[in-house]
């Protein structure tokens, strides 16, 4: 994914900052012991969410201590461990190494061969990932399939567009066994990842302008996409309201704060900083965030 799924830090607790921190390392872990230690390179916060996702809708995983490779002299620490972090870590590994072909298929020959390399480096790790996640590699490669027809058609169609992104990783849900909470998590992640979709085009509406590439809201707004910022902002906010009453319906145990956090605080924040411009300071980490959130002034789902 973009890294934009993000907590608001500051509302977590030390208990619910440590069980959060848990389920990135535990991906952190995971990654690097089915796919080596270049794998862990594509750990990203996105990644880490789904992960907790999995585990909540499954059987809340396992935990375990490890010391981490990048700091060996701290003490280990605890981390999240189960089937679903495995399937986790396989399903990212399957979305990075997408993401790199659409880096590839974005660029020319010369500016794309640090791409090339880059997707060439992980090709055992997707190849073993897509072995044990052939259900959803299949779904990412039809759902980019989609993607690519309409980018070629130039179509002005967002939310097909955005539907098309969106049921990739409806399919993440799939490796949750009972059904009730594999339906609920599959919503969830459907209105996630339309989000994502919009954060992304708004946020490379600048970048596709210049170099002349398909934007799916300029497109839509036949260039006017900056001026209409209030649409994208009420749109967006939908979805992660819709996101937030499908989450309503899990049994999140441990997680259910974060999860609260997350799509209540920290995805508004992120969404304000992207529409407003100041999503590359958060990603440097001199951002600030504003208050904003899904809940107060009657905007609780």
């Amino acid at each position: 994914m973009f890294g934009y799924i993000r907590p608001a830090l500051g509302r977590l607790d030390e208990g619910q900052r440590d069980a959060y921190q848990s389920a990135y390392c535990g991906l952190c872990h995971t990654l690097g012991d089915r796919h080596g230690v270049l794998a862990r390179f594509t750990l990203q916060y996105d990644f880490a969410f789904l992960a907790i996702l999995l585990a909540a809708g499954a059987d809340g995983g396992g935990q375990c201590a490890r010391r981490c490779p990048a700091h060996p002299l701290r003490r280990p620490r605890a981390c999240a461990a189960g089937g679903q972090m495995d399937a986790a870590a396989d399903q990212s590994i399957i979305l990075a190494w997408h993401k790199l072909s659409d880096d590839v298929d974005d660029h020319g020959f010369f500016t794309g061969l640090p791409y090339r390399f880059v997707r060439r480096v992980f090709r055992r790790a997707y190849r073993r990932a897509a072995a044990a996640q052939g259900a959803f590699d299949a779904r990412t490669r039809e759902g980019l399939a989609r993607l690519r027809e309409l980018e070629r058609s130039r179509s002005p169609q967002l939310d097909r567009a955005a539907d098309a992104f969106a049921q990739i990783l409806t399919s993440a849900a799939g490796t949750v066994p009972e059904e009730g909470a594999r339906r609920a998590l599959a919503q969830l992640l459907y209105h996630l990842g339309r989000w994502v979709y919009l954060m992304d085009a708004w946020d490379d509406l600048d970048g596709d302008r210049k170099r002349g590439r398909y934007n799916p809201l300029e497109a839509r707004f036949q260039g006017q996409a900056r001026e209409n910022r209030d649409y994208l902002d009420a749109t967006a906010t939908h979805s992660l309201r819709l996101a937030g009453g499908a989450a309503g319906l899990l049994e999140l145990g441990q997680w259910a704060p974060i999860v609260e956090n997350i799509l209540f605080f920290g995805l508004p924040a992120v969404q304000g900083a992207v529409l407003d411009g100041r999503w590359k300071e958060m990603r440097k980490g001199r951002w600030k965030p504003h208050e904003r959130s899904l809940r107060g002034a009657g905007r609780e789902p």
